[in-house]
């Protein structure tokens, strides 16, 4: 029988800012945290309560699932927030994903192109339908291959809920941890889902300046130090 959920949000580091200015606020968010407030009180801690503890007009542009760990970008004005937000919706924002799944990838790269859409009779999970899917695609490097795990490069077009997730069971190689779409050895391998946010690219929304934010480091080491599994 399966455990019910219960939220234990981590709450150290409080918050982990990799960048700011007056528009905008660039943090690493750890897995287990939720992005925005889900239905409850017992749910209002997330990543953007915390900021706005300090930036009471700070919104959220984009998210990263709870268990996803990474860059998240929140505005602190209401003029940045459009801004941004207008990046995402054109894809200029540039994506690029850890992650380290299951199995003996037979292709070093490759591009994903399945369409997904919300499975109705088991949210919030999602699958893959070609009459009335939405566009979702993936591009994928395998960065360090071992015998049973994979550590990839996961590069986004697209933003789909659960889209590196599906993209990545559709290829048989679910992402470790991942408490949705892995089962067995996958699931048990990881006491987290392995799947993190490392970069983020965007134009600062007042002087058009190109921004690159990584955190790539604590993520590979928290990945279980794959040349020692």
């Amino acid at each position: 029988m399966t455990e019910p959920f219960v939220y234990t949000p981590p709450v150290e580091p409080w918050l982990e800012v990799l960048y700011q200015d007056k528009d905008l606020i660039v943090l690493n968010k750890p897995s287990g945290l939720l992005t925005n407030p889900g239905r409850g009180e017992h749910l209002a801690d997330c990543l953007l309560s915390r900021v706005q503890q300090q930036y009471p007009l700070a919104q959220l542009v984009h998210r990263l699932d709870m268990a996803t760990s990474g860059v998240v970008v929140i505005a602190l004005r209401r003029s940045s927030e459009r801004a941004l937000k207008q990046q995402f919706a054109d894809r200029t924002v540039s994506k690029r994903y850890l992650a380290v799944v299951w199995g003996t990838l037979q292709q070093a790269e490759g591009t994903v192109d399945l369409p997904l859409i919300a499975d109705s009779s088991n949210p919030p999970k999602q699958k893959v339908c070609y009459s009335q899917g939405k566009s979702a695609i993936t591009h994928y490097r395998v960065l360090q291959q071992l015998p049973d795990r994979a550590l990839v490069e996961l590069k986004p077009v697209t933003g789909r809920s659960h889209q590196l997730r599906m993209h990545m069971l559709a290829l048989g190689h679910p992402i470790l941890g991942d408490a949705f779409y892995a089962n067995g050895a996958a699931l048990n391998a990881a006491p987290r889902l392995l799947l993190h946010a490392a970069t983020l690219e965007l134009n600062q929304p007042y002087n058009g300046k190109r921004l690159r934010f990584d955190a790539d480091t604590d993520f590979v080491s928290a990945a279980g130090q794959l040349n020692s599994v």
